[in-house]
């Protein structure tokens, strides 16, 4: 065994042709360091080679690369030393190009589009920057439109900024699409890299199956539209863990699609998303830290969420059914979550935990969100924790347990305060819409359980603050320990109102709860 230890390092120390043999680094195929030529191609022949003979590392070292689209493929680690960094190039035709169908134009490819591939990998401590300033107006804020905020409290004047950009999102050019993609891969893992400025979504797992995810800073601007952290849809076996992502978008999507894609690379979106984990993550969103579910949907199930922070964002935990499917079989776990009012043409209004079952499509059946549970939460929050079903797809079984919630005020109440966003149904007006805000609404709900819920009220000056919990249009519904009040400014409020609705059973006292047509 000694003389097999020995020549090991006689061949590592000698730079032998074994262990060259192992390990491709870019610049030996072409690749120019802090040059603003585009290596595209070297690095490229680089992943090549390391692929036609069995595998290996492909290193980037210590120094700026620029590169458009390039391919990773089977048994390839990109590995990125610390110093290096792989940086998006800012003309678009470094990128390549697709069109999903014949009603949209012509798009672009990301830097790192990975198609049917295994055990592939991003590791090592360099960085990727996708450089997208490079794609935006970064003087001018997207505005929502007239028709969007008609329904809304403050009309025409909704979320408007007296002057600059407030939170943004900025305004983009072209740019390219999802910077980092594996699409209908096996046994990918992504590791320590730290991954920065995407224009787009930032990294893409379609269809992959054994993906693990650990240790990434993942740093997009806070005011980047559509600049996702990690989007999973219709995969299996998914880790997320040990990440920090600050995301102009969505932290985290989670969705399974059910039609196929005209778009290559794409083409097998078509299945659940299930037996996904994801832990000991801090997270901030200009959108949702994290969305579950949307449109074009598939089952989502079996997925666990525990240890995370969720700080600066406008939505906490998001679910959204709008379409067929079901999403099933979710619990999250220790989790903090800090929201508040944005301006701009963000979704989301304040809402630390947000569920919502309504129509987003007139030609389907819709499914149902059944067995998700809340554990050890802690939130502080300007918008109150909504649970939104309605009659054709009514919230099945969702428990809360140990919930400790502060709805404060907000110095963007008067813009923004006071309304519900439900953005992505089918119906412009109940898409975002005035409303009285509870600190808890829930409603069309069947088998809801509330245990151990405390709920303060700091600073609350708005009128339209209401009832502490308020639930309406339900069935089964049991409310234990709960402490808290309605709102400080309302004397017409309630601890608890429940209307419209059988079998509740709750501790309270028979003076802190409103009881409306509860039979």
């Amino acid at each position: 065994m000694r003389k097999y230890f020995i020549a090991a390092v006689i061949l590592l120390a000698t730079g032998s042709s074994y262990a060259q043999l192992k390990q491709y680094n870019i610049t030996a195929y072409g690749a120019v360091a802090n040059s603003t030529r585009s290596c595209t191609k070297a690095i490229q022949t680089a992943i090549d080679a390391c692929n036609a003979n069995g595998g290996g590392d492909v290193i980037v070292p210590t120094g700026v690369f620029l590169t458009g689209t390039i391919h990773l493929k089977s048994n390839v680690n990109l590995y990125l030393q610390s110093g290096a960094i792989l940086r998006g190039s800012t003309n678009l035709n470094d990128y390549e190009t697709f069109r999903a169908d014949s009603t949209v134009q012509q798009v672009h490819k990301g830097m790192l589009f990975t198609q049917d591939a295994e055990n592939v990998s991003i590791t090592g401590q360099g960085q990727i920057d996708g450089n997208s300033n490079a794609f935006f107006e970064l003087d001018k804020a997207k505005t929502l439109d007239a028709a969007t905020t008609q329904y809304t409290r403050q009309g025409a004047n909704f979320r408007h900024v007296e002057s600059g950009i407030g939170d943004g999102p900025v305004v983009p050019k072209d740019r390219p699409y999802q910077m980092i993609v594996f699409s209908n891969c096996k046994r990918v893992n992504v590791k320590d890299v730290f991954i920065t400025n995407a224009p787009f979504w930032c990294m893409h797992l379609a269809d992959c199956d054994a993906a693990v995810v650990s240790g990434i800073r993942l740093w997009n601007g806070l005011l980047v539209p559509n600049a996702d952290g990690i989007d999973i849809t219709s995969c299996t076996n998914v880790i997320v863990t040990n990440c920090d992502i600050r995301s102009g978008d969505d932290s985290f999507a989670i969705v399974g699609y059910d039609h196929h894609f005209e778009i290559p690379g794409f083409e097998h979106l078509h299945h659940i998303s299930e037996n996904i984990i994801i832990s000991n993550c801090n997270l901030q969103s200009s959108s949702s830290a994290i969305r579950i579910g949307f449109l074009d949907q598939n089952t989502v199930r079996n997925v666990q969420i525990s240890n995370i922070n969720i700080t600066n964002s406008t939505r906490g935990i998001g679910i959204f059914l709008r379409d067929k499917g079901s999403l099933e079989n979710i619990s999250f776990n220790n989790i903090y979550i800090e929201t508040r009012l944005h301006t701009g043409d963000w979704w989301g209004n304040g809402e630390p935990i947000h569920i919502s079952a309504i129509r987003g499509k007139a030609d389907v059946k819709l499914g149902q969100i059944k067995h998700v549970t809340f554990s050890n939460i802690v939130c502080k929050g300007e918008n109150g924790i909504l649970l939104y079903g309605t009659d054709e797809s009514v919230l099945q079984d969702i428990s809360f347990n140990h919930i400790r919630f502060e709805l404060t005020d907000s110095k963007l109440n008067d813009v923004a305060g006071g309304n519900i966003d439900l953005r992505g149904c089918l119906s412009v007006k109940d898409g975002l819409f005035k409303s009285d805000i509870p600190g808890f609404l829930a409603q069309y709900v069947d088998g809801l359980s509330i245990n151990d819920f405390q709920l303060t009220w700091t600073n609350p000056r708005m009128p339209w603050l209401t009832n502490g919990i308020e639930v309406n249009h339900f069935k089964n519904v049991k409310i234990t320990n709960f402490t808290g009040t309605g709102s400080p400014t309302n004397p017409k409020t309630y601890p608890v109102e429940v209307k419209n609705g059988e079998q509740f059973v709750s501790d309270l006292k028979v003076s802190e709860v409103h009881k409306v047509d509860v039979k």
